[in-house]
Order: structure tokens, then C-alpha cells, then sequence
């Protein structure tokens, strides 16, 4: 199992840039031929381009993971987290600053922007923003797709949704964009997958199709959504403490520290690769917990034991790791 672990850290690239040995991610993919890159300045478009090619593939790093699991009846399930890389914290930050008045190129503080869709920078953002999720499941089907051919294994199934997205739904009669930061899309019937920690069960869930009329409205109300994830419960600074950058030097101490992150993932039977005290299960609330506050709106499917945990390493930089 360790050497598989290894594989899966040496074939797929963590943190920035792309190191795939295989070298066969589907940089030819009809996406980089879409109408949407016109919206894009021209002097900028092939940077964004060639960005978005060599990183194609790319996990990143934060709390963006490669895991191995395996269900109750002991099929193995590959589970990926990560989105749109540089290409989607690009479009973003541009548009952020374009809101503000400024250029393509220019720096601007974050801060939230509201684009109206009928002018021209709102609709430019659109299609932006919906081809960055189109690049994003491109790269996290490659990702799991790599990880099942190298175990040797057949694909059963594939349960791929979106969080930190924006899509146009008719709700009540009424069309809306609906803006689901730190959620994903949990119609009846609609799966998804709820990650927890690096030693945490994880779930397939599904949306509940309930003929209990308050389970219903909680779910109209809630704009049929659940969780992505379990959430954190301390910030990575207050987990892993403060370094200076120049010296290394502890500033301040974290409240994790490597005995106690190793100690919780060896009591699971977990083989760690990479991965910084930021992200230790200590941080992270416990996913039952987080699952039964959904109440009935969604049914759990499969209920995921981490075998394998690859991640990037703790001081691997990667900008877009958020």
C-alpha cells in the first residue's frame, strides 16, 4: 500500500505547476477551443492559454488531496479535490478588478463585486466562469481516471459536482443565479461526494426525493443544497502557527503539532503523503456531526474509508491553493 502511495505522489503533480511523468493530460481538450476565450484581451489571451494547458492536471496544494477509500463492501473509491487552478484565480482576480474600474493585468483589492449579466463584463465573466468548471472536471477526471489505471482497475462509476460556483436554476417560478460558496447542488436524486479530513470517513450522498412535506420545504428553502465538506474549526495559522518567511523562525505556535496530526491518521490506518499541520483532521470538524445537521434532505449512499491520503507537502508553495 506504501508503494502505492508513492506511486500516486510521483505521478501526479501537487502544488504549482505541472510534473505528470505520464504526460497525458488532455491538454487537447475541446475546452481550450471555446468561444470564451475571446473575452479575454487579446494580449493576455496566450499566456492564459499556455497557463491553463501546463496545468491541466495539477492537484495544488492547501487542502486540495488525492485520496484511495474503500465502501462498506470493499470496492475501492478514488476521491479528488481541486478546481480550476490558475486559470480560474486568474479570471477572477481580473474581473474583481475589472468591476473596480481598472484593466485587465492591474492589481486590485479582493473584495466582492456584483457584475450585472446583461452588460458586457458580466456576461464576459460568465462563460469565463463556466468554462473554469468545465477546465475543472477535465483535470479532476484525468486526475481520478490516472489513479484508477494505476491500480489496475475498471471505472463503475463517476460522482462529480461543483462547489464555489455559480449556476442559473429556476427556483419558485423565478430564474436566479444561485452562488453556492462552501456548497454543492444537492437536488433529489443528485449525488455528490462530502470529503471530511485526512483521517476522516468520507460519503456518497444523495439528494433526498421525500413526500414528507417539511423535508421538502427545508430543501426549497436551502435552494436544494448540502455541505461539500466538513468545515474547519481553526484557521491554518492558529493550527500550524507562524513562521517568519525569511529565517523560519517560530513566531507563534500552532496548536497541532506533527505527533498529534500522525498519531490520529496511524489510529485510522491511513499511508499519508504530504500534507501540513493546517490540514490535520484536529482542524476539521467530524463529518457525522456536520451530515446529521442536514437532517433528511440528503441520503447517505456510501460511507468512505480513507486508505490512502496524497497531498501536497507542508511547505509546497502554490498561489492558487485556496
Amino acid at each position: 500500500m506504501g508503494k502505492l502511495a508513492d506511486e500516486i505522489a510521483n505521478t501526479v503533480s501537487f502544488g504549482i505547476g505541472r510534473k505528470n511523468r505520464a504526460d497525458d493530460a488532455p491538454v487537447d481538450h475541446p475546452l481550450f477551443d471555446d468561444p470564451a476565450w475571446d473575452a479575454v484581451p487579446a494580449k493576455h489571451r496566450k499566456a492564459l492559454h499556455d497557463k491553463a494547458r501546463n496545468q491541466l492536471g495539477t492537484v495544488g496544494s492547501g487542502n486540495h488531496y488525492v485520496d484511495l477509500f474503500a465502501d462498506e463492501t470493499g470496492t475501492l473509491w478514488v476521491g479528488v479535490h481541486f478546481g480550476s487552478r490558475g486559470f480560474g484565480h486568474t479570471v477572477a482576480s481580473n474581473f474583481i478588478a475589472l468591476g473596480q474600474g481598472k484593466s485587465w493585468g492591474e492589481r486590485a483589492p479582493e473584495t466582492e463585486i456584483l457584475l450585472p449579466l446583461e452588460q458586457p463584463v458580466g456576461h464576459d465573466y460568465w462563460h469565463l466562469m463556466n468554462l473554469a468548471g468545465r477546465y475543472a472536471y477535465a483535470g479532476r477526471e484525468w486526475v481520478a481516471r490516472k489513479v484508477v489505471s494505476i491500480l489496475g482497475g475498471r471505472e463503475l462509476e463517476l460522482v462529480h459536482n461543483h462547489h464555489n460556483f455559480a449556476w442559473k436554476e429556476i427556483h419558485d417560478g423565478e430564474e436566479l443565479v444561485v452562488v453556492r460558496k462552501g456548497a454543492t447542488p444537492a437536488f433529489p436524486g443528485q449525488k455528490g461526494f462530502i470529503g471530511g479530513s485526512m483521517g476522516d470517513d468520507a460519503v456518497i450522498v444523495q439528494g433526498a426525493a421525500s413526500n414528507d412535506p417539511a423535508i421538502a420545504e427545508t430543501q426549497r428553502q436551502a435552494l436544494f443544497s448540502t455541505v461539500h465538506g466538513a468545515g474547519r474549526v481553526m484557521s491554518r495559522t492558529a493550527a500550524a502557527g507562524k513562521r517568519h518567511r525569511k529565517s523560519g523562525r517560530v513566531l507563534s505556535p500552532g496548536r497541532v503539532t506533527p505527533e498529534m496530526m500522525q498519531s490520529w491518521v496511524k489510529e485510522k490506518g491511513v499511508i499519508l503523503r504530504g500534507g501540513g499541520l493546517d490540514e490535520a483532521p484536529q482542524v476539521y470538524r467530524r463529518l457525522p456531526e456536520v451530515l446529521a445537521a442536514q437532517g433528511n434532505t440528503i441520503e447517505v449512499l456510501h460511507t468512505l474509508r480513507p486508505l490512502i491520503v496524497v497531498m501536497a507537502g507542508a511547505d509546497e508553495f502554490d498561489p492558487y491553493k485556496d
